[in-house]
C-alpha cells in the first residue's frame, strides 16, 4: 500500500475528491459533490502515470482547483 495517494477534501465544498483518467493517456482529480477538477495531467507509460498521479493529487491538496460556478 506504498502507492496509495491520499486527497483531501475538495477545497471548495469539502466534498470527496476521486481520481480520473482520461482514455488511458491523462489524468485530473474531481469532486464527486460540485465538479471542481484540477487540470490533467498527461502520461505515456505506467512510470509517467504514477508521477502524473502524484502531480494532481498535490494540486488537489494545494486547493489548486478549476471551479466553475452556475451561468459561467
Amino acid at each position: 500500500m506504498d502507492d496509495m495517494i491520499e486527497l483531501e477534501e475538495c477545497p471548495c465544498c469539502r466534498g470527496a475528491g476521486y481520481m480520473v483518467h482520461e482514455g488511458g493517456w491523462s489524468v485530473q482529480i474531481e469532486c464527486a459533490d460540485c465538479g471542481s477538477h484540477t487540470v490533467y495531467v498527461e502520461y505515456s507509460n505506467d512510470e509517467e502515470k504514477k508521477v502524473a498521479e502524484q502531480k494532481v493529487a498535490s494540486l488537489w491538496n494545494l486547493g489548486k482547483v478549476i471551479k466553475a460556478d452556475p451561468g459561467e
